[in-house]
């Protein structure tokens, strides 16, 4: 028997967005992370979903930084 994995759901305040394009990028980059289902996106904040077992909230600012943005503390 598997066991089942258990997803934390959290929303993310995400600074420097200002645009589509921005939303864009931030998907990409998080889109990019295993682990991480991007459940939406909009200018300033993200919500996602993720397995604690695989990405940690460090690996998701990581991935927003990557994009050139900063998740807000």
């Amino acid at each position: 028997m598997e066991k089942e994995t258990t997803f934390i759901r959290r929303e993310i305040q995400i600074e420097g967005m200002s645009c589509g394009h921005c939303v864009k990028a931030v998907r990409a980059a998080l889109a990019g992370v295993p682990g991480l289902r991007v459940e939406d996106i909009q200018v300033g904040s993200a919500t996602v979903s993720y397995d604690p077992a695989m990405v940690g909230e460090e690996r998701i600012r990581a991935a927003v930084a990557a994009a050139g943005y900063e998740v807000a503390r």
